[in-house]
């Protein structure tokens, strides 16, 4: 059995572990409120932005934009978002088995693959594969900077209209609540237009433009990815945010049910000793009784 002085440490160990991971979840519901309000405010312009864009879309434009073009796969690129910093549960490890599940099947049908990293923990697995890394971007934190983005982003727009990447994903944690967040792999081009029984194709229409066309939708297309990339890093860090929150708590509680069971072996232990100690001293008392 072991030593009642081992167990009293192994107490103190796990409640000084339990004080530090129950700060940890306070911090991350307090960063979970901020990030999560933030990932909400941005939707709207991105979910409009959208809209206006299937909406064109719908169309039958003049001016044929590069994005619009579905080519042949012979290279894909992938945007992987994930989180700079670690205990936050298994968000980042459901995230790569999706990527990497779908960069194996990419290969097997020889398609190459390019990738462009933001977050610590996506550039500590991904460079161990081998892949083609283009651009990585660490320690984005609470508030990402669009500004800081746009050069990354920028570099697979180039690498598209110069048509050396035929196909660009994204991929991301969706926040859709506290308790759950779920690995996404969106495509971002060529474009394509959603189903919409609200437009019907048999006629067809294009808008009317100011100053031209083709300045226009460039930079709408432009804006458009901005703003889906930016919004799915705000996404995956609320989702990191709630994960860290979630995973500390069950690392608190986990910490509750040790040192319970440890202050139950600790306490028979005790009692174990206190009681054989009573048999020694009656066992001596009787002896000098005896003699």
């Amino acid at each position: 059995m072991a030593n009642i002085k081992e167990i009293r440490n192994k107490i103190i160990s796990i409640t000084n572990t339990k004080k530090i991971t129950k700060a940890m979840e306070m911090v991350a519901i307090s960063k979970m409120r901020k990030t999560e309000e933030r990932m909400r405010l941005g939707r709207p312009y991105s979910r409009i932005l959208k809209n206006v864009i299937h909406h064109a879309l719908q169309g039958s434009l003049e001016y044929k934009h590069s994005y619009l073009e579905n080519r042949k796969n012979k290279c894909v690129g992938i945007i992987i978002v994930s989180t700079d910093r670690g205990l936050c549960g298994s968000l980042n490890t459901n995230l790569f088995k999706k990527v990497l599940f779908q960069i194996q099947s990419l290969e097997k049908n020889n398609i190459s693959c390019q990738l462009i990293l933001f977050g610590l923990k996506s550039l500590s697995v991904f460079k161990l594969y081998g892949n083609s890394i283009i651009s990585t971007m660490c320690n984005i934190g609470e508030n990402p900077d669009l500004s800081k983005l746009i050069g990354h982003i920028k570099i697979f727009l180039e690498k598209y209209q110069d048509k050396e990447i035929d196909k660009i994903f994204i991929a991301y944690n969706k926040f859709y609540n506290k308790m759950s967040q779920h690995p996404i792999v969106a495509q971002l081009l060529p474009l394509s237009s959603e189903e919409n029984t609200s437009f019907t194709k048999k006629i067809k229409w294009d808008y009317l433009y100011e100053p031209e066309s083709k300045l226009i939708l460039d930079t709408l297309f432009d804006r458009y990815i901005e703003s889906q990339v930016y919004q799915s890093i705000l996404e995956n860090i609320a989702s990191e945010q709630a994960a860290r929150m979630i995973a500390m708590k069950t690392a608190t509680d986990n910490s509750n049910n040790c040192i319970k069971e440890l202050q139950l072996v600790y306490n028979k232990i005790r009692q174990s000793n206190i009681t054989q100690e009573l048999t020694e001293i009656i066992a001596g008392s009787s002896a000098l009784s005896e003699n």
